[in-house]
């Protein structure tokens, strides 16, 4: 991380840095979503909701 993100995210308060990590969240689940709408065009929403949930209830660090 570079340090003048690193000092940023020092200044930011409990409810600021919430709000970020949640955007992140956001971002990476309609990622995830757009990704498995192009590998399974023919998928119901709900089967791409589905398989959305997995990937994030089971994902590792």
């Amino acid at each position: 991380m570079h340090p003048l993100q690193r000092e940023i995210y020092r200044r930011m308060t409990p409810e600021q840095k919430l709000r970020v990590s949640l955007s992140l969240y956001q971002a990476a689940r309609a990622l995830k979503m757009a990704a498995i709408k192009k590998l399974h065009p023919d998928w119901e929403e709900k089967q791409i909701l589905q398989a959305v949930k997995k990937a994030f209830l089971h994902a590792a660090t």
